[in-house]
């Protein structure tokens, strides 16, 4: 994990210095507005007529609260939007997650491949829901559980990726501690490693494991990631290399390519690191 407690494959992706889905948020909110004040609707008015208090329709009005699914639903409803506030869940839904997750997410809907090495724990996506769950709660201070459901909501979601119609070629290499570390306890971690198994055995997919008894090699430092697109061009990103912050020029993607292949030469094949999931999962 990275020093705040999130998960590093997370962490230090806001690459971003603008963030678009706010003024989205304020534009709901806006509109919003002059549908209540048409109608000749006080906030107090209006939240009662939709279940919510004044304090949380002002909120959203001015941008600062992001509605969910049944506020939206309810809005709609009462103000005879016709279907135009219950059409904005999905762009809600995204904006709900935090923008360096949103960030990351863009970029792995965009890559045709993705190298991906991780040392502390499984990488996001490849973790379960109660992993992830279990993950998140280990972070001081902790979050909020709104927080909580966001980071989980958004984490789930980038995994819509391992099963898309043209999935990207996804290498992970896992260290063998994060197959032994009992996060949320030992049913969570069989439940896990099961679901390395299955994801495993997608077409795209090759799951390395790094063994312990592994002497040394270029990740001791940190988790590596690259991520290439389809024009040629890539980001990537490792612990302790480059201010551990997204990189794109060539000569600092080749040095991460050049880690990571290393890394994945010294590491367990795909079909022996399969193996060795099962002896753990038996072990487990």
């Amino acid at each position: 994990m990275s020093a705040d407690g999130e998960s590093v494959d997370e962490a230090g992706w806001d690459v971003e210095p603008e963030d678009e889905i706010a003024s989205v948020v304020e534009a709901l909110g806006h509109q919003q507005r002059r549908w209540r004040e048409a109608r000749g609707l006080s906030a107090s008015e209006f939240g009662e007529a939709i279940g919510y208090g004044e304090d949380q329709v002002r909120k959203v009005e001015r941008g600062a609260r992001i509605p969910r699914p049944e506020y939206l639903d309810a809005a709609d409803e009462v103000l005879d939007a016709n279907g135009f506030i219950s059409a904005m869940k999905e762009e809600m839904a995204k904006a709900r997650y935090p923008k360096k997750v949103r960030e990351l997410a863009k970029l792995e809907e965009r890559a045709v491949e993705l190298c991906l090495y991780s040392n502390h724990n499984i990488h996001g996506l490849l973790q379960t829901e109660e992993y992830g769950d279990a993950l998140l709660r280990t972070r001081r201070p902790a979050y909020s559980q709104d927080e909580l459901e966001q980071l989980l909501a958004a984490r789930m979601a980038r995994q819509s990726i391992l099963k898309r119609s043209q999935a990207p070629e996804l290498s992970f290499v896992q260290e063998e501690v994060t197959l032994r570390r009992p996060v949320g306890g030992t049913m969570v971690l069989r439940r896990q490693l099961e679901h390395l198994l299955e994801v495993g055995q997608l077409p795209s997919v090759e799951l390395q494991v790094m063994p312990t008894s592994c002497e040394g090699h270029p990740g001791l430092s940190g988790l590596i990631e690259v991520l290439k697109f389809g024009d040629g061009s890539g980001v990537g990103r490792g612990e302790g290399m480059f201010g551990s912050r997204p990189v794109y020029e060539a000569k600092q993607l080749r040095i991460l390519e050049l880690r990571y292949g290393i890394i994945r030469a010294q590491a367990l094949t795909p079909r022996e690191s399969m193996a060795f999931i099962e002896q753990v999962l038996g072990e487990t």
